[in-house]
């Protein structure tokens, strides 16, 4: 089943690449939309899949791991556009740039998933760490979301700085080649140096994100095949909702919102695992917390963005009509 598995991902991910990647192009909204609604679809059927092979449990734990992988997904996108605007990545590489960034963030998320499995078949007390882990993400997230940063900026990790200390880079892009020959030299191009920035900082949000889909499935399995559909159709997510991320203000409410309840979920599984008499949140009732969170977050972030887009056009034609009155 492993090796069916991750032939037919790498299947889809070669059409994704030679239908949709191949030749750089700026991604319009349409085709953004049509491939993003292919990979909802794909997800989608191999849910479905699990309800017929497999039974409803394990189709439940995958539209449950998804969903939270594909919100969290969504907060990431925030730093993409960071980092794309610190290496001023030209929009017509930008999709190869997401491209190989999430194929590398792939790679090193089933290494987490493959150590978090081991763990948590070994060590039962684990779940106390990871819930009180997310409980405390979730609590940070408030008080990032309350902080008034008017701006911010992408920091560069610690393996990404010794990269580029370690091997010389140019200073322009020469189309989507990573490595040049100049003037005898071997040098990187900021294609690679960005490939590289946006698979390793996604290693960051896995370390919550991981910790999240183990509450809600032990499974590695379901862990890694609801991350692997999350993270492919991340690239078409960036150009479909790009626009629309700095209306999504509630986001990281609801975010917290999720994080805190599945690491309740993980720390009354830690108290069952250990003997305690104590109820356990359902996978129907954790699907329900979830899809009604990101739908009420929604809803609410779209109606502060267009309250705060009127008030603003108000201030902006009250300040027209006294500059009016006082040039008179």
């Amino acid at each position: 089943m492993w090796g069916l598995t991750i032939v037919g991902l790498c299947a889809l991910i070669a059409v994704d690449f030679f239908i949709g990647g191949r030749k750089p192009h700026e991604v319009s909204i349409k085709e953004a939309a049509i491939w993003t609604g292919v990979w909802v679809a794909l997800a989608t059927l191999f849910g479905l899949g699990l309800l017929v092979f497999a039974g409803g449990k394990p189709s439940g734990e995958f539209f449950a791991g998804f969903i939270t992988e594909k919100s969290l997904s969504v907060d990431n996108l925030f730093v993409f556009v960071l980092i794309m605007a610190k290496f001023a990545v030209p929009t017509i590489y930008q999709q190869r740039v997401l491209m190989v960034g999430v194929l590398i963030a792939l790679v090193l998320r089933a290494v987490f998933i493959a150590a978090g499995a081991a763990i948590v078949s070994t060590f039962a007390w684990v779940f106390y760490i990871f819930g009180a882990f997310l409980i405390w993400t979730a609590w940070k997230l408030i008080q990032e979301a309350r902080a008034d940063e008017e701006e911010e900026e992408f920091e560069e990790n610690r393996l990404l700085k010794a990269v580029e200390k370690r091997f010389p880079s140019t200073d322009r892009y020469h189309d989507t080649k990573l490595l040049i020959v100049e003037n005898g030299k071997r040098l990187m191009t900021p294609m690679l140096i960005v490939m590289l920035a946006i698979g390793t900082t996604d290693v960051l949000f896995a370390l919550d994100s991981i910790p999240a889909i183990f509450g809600l499935t032990q499974d590695p399995y379901i862990v890694f095949t609801a991350n692997a559909f999350a993270l492919m159709g991340l690239r078409q997510l960036y150009f479909l909702i790009g626009g629309l991320l700095r209306k999504l203000v509630h986001l990281s409410y609801g975010l917290s919102i999720i994080l805190g309840f599945i690491g309740v979920k993980l720390v009354l599984h830690a108290l069952h695992e250990s003997g305690v008499h104590v109820p356990e949140i359902s996978i129907p009732v954790s699907l329900g917390v979830i899809c009604a969170v990101l739908a009420v977050t929604t809803a609410t972030s779209l109606y502060a963005s267009r309250k705060q887009a009127l008030a603003e056009a108000g201030s902006g034609e009250g300040r027209a009509r006294d500059k009016d009155s006082v040039d008179v």
